[in-house]
């Protein structure tokens, strides 16, 4: 490959074969070498001199591959292309930084320690859990089947259950505003026609709907992991933890963002922001910088839908989780009590409806919510569902 392979094409290039070997295939195996590396003793100053020829081909096949064909609702396409390069670039830089090799501390009874399997268990796991580099992880407490038959039974069940239960949800937010947010062109969720507590009424059943549905999708990604790794690859179930922690129980801002939502990217977050930040303003620096790479991480989203989507709605979101978080390690610092109970469920569902309405209408003006499901109006339940949503719009209108 040549330096002019390497230059980032004005238009992108349309998905075939050829361009997808051309572009895709050759980060996902530098992402793969770096692994080997980073596992590997003796090998810093290799990481260091390949990683900005690693973020480059990155760069290059989030911009340059248009997986939608134009197709404006398969543009959600590209989103899962450009994410999936920045987890490359990222994720690569955190390897290389340490000048010792990452140890996997936590193995499958039995097995023999091997570097390509801990350098493939590495790119594949996002949290880290058995391995030195993810201190502080909270790993949720499993209730499924231990026996792989049984897991691996429950893992199709829940992959199926929460694909219906996401295009429901999806048609159901669809419903709302088939022309504006409902559709690709995007708009707002809040009904400017509708007195005040209506409308925020009305924005927190869609918010709401909308975290839903995203709870449903990345446990779908994450059961259909699990399925082949553990059925086809022998893995043990012990290997494959929940992805969350019934984030609906929490009892306070720090808990549900910390425990029982996914931490899937929470290393990252931290490395981006958290780190950086800590070493100038401390604690409150280490916060804020990990809620500020997490509102820059859903904004790249955005802006892969929407170019003229705007930064400060995600800043805003996620920069208001931060000081919740503060404010309530305050409070256990003043009154010696942990933020928690029915108080502290009341408390935490307030602030994450009252701030996560700014960051559900900041996807919905990008127009995220334009994709069409399975579920859609020419099914019987799409059109109950169709129905049962402009019914309860209309009667937020009668008052």
């Amino acid at each position: 490959m040549s330096f002019a392979d390497l230059l980032i094409p004005s238009t992108r290039a349309p998905f075939d074969p050829t361009n997808f070997a051309s572009y895709v295939v050759p980060p996902v195996l530098s992402y793969l070498a770096v692994a080997v590396l980073a596992v590997t003793p003796q090998t810093h100053s290799l990481r260091v001199a390949l990683w900005p020829f690693v973020a480059l081909l990155a760069l290059r096949a989030a911009m340059s591959l248009d997986l939608s064909l134009d197709v404006p609702q398969r543009k959600f396409l590209n989103v899962d292309l450009v994410l999936s390069m920045f987890v490359i670039a990222t994720r690569t830089l955190e390897w290389t930084l340490p000048k010792e090799p990452l140890k996997r501390y936590i193995r499958p009874a039995g097995a023999t320690p091997s570097t390509i399997m801990d350098a493939l268990d590495l790119a594949a796991d996002f949290r880290g859990y058995g391995w030195d580099w993810s201190k502080g992880l909270h790993v949720p407490r499993e209730t499924r089947p231990s026996t792989h038959t049984r897991f691996v039974a429950y893992a199709i069940l829940s992959a199926g259950l929460h694909a219906f239960i996401s295009g429901v949800i999806y048609t159901a937010i669809q419903s709302f505003s088939p022309d504006t947010f409902g559709s690709i062109i995007g708009g707002t969720i809040f009904d400017e026609t509708l007195p005040f507590f209506l409308r925020f009424l009305r924005s927190c059943v869609i918010s709401n709907s909308a975290a839903l549905g995203i709870y449903c999708n990345l446990q779908i990604g994450y059961d259909l992991c699990t399925i082949p790794a553990v059925l086809i690859l022998g893995q043990d179930p012990a290997q494959w933890p929940p992805a969350f922690e019934r984030p609906w129980l929490a009892t306070s801002v720090s808990d549900f963002w910390g425990r029982r939502w996914h931490q899937f990217f929470r290393q990252t977050f931290i490395f981006l922001g958290g780190y950086p930040l800590s070493f100038v303003f401390g604690r409150v620096g280490h916060i804020f910088g990990t809620f500020f790479a997490s509102a820059v991480f859903r904004h790249i989203i955005l802006i892969t839908l929407n170019g003229q989507t705007e930064l400060w709605r995600m800043l805003v979101s996620f920069g208001m989780m931060a000081l919740a978080v503060i404010g309530e390690r305050v409070f256990r610092q003043w009154t010696g009590r942990k933020v928690g109970g029915l108080v502290g469920w009341t408390w935490t569902m307030a602030w994450l409806n009252l701030w996560g309405t700014l960051m559900i209408d900041g996807w919905a003006r990008a127009g995220m919510f334009g994709a069409s499901s399975f579920v859609d109006s020419t099914t019987l339940v799409g059109a109950l569902v169709e129905r049962t949503v402009m019914a309860f719009d209309v009667w937020l209108h009668t008052f």
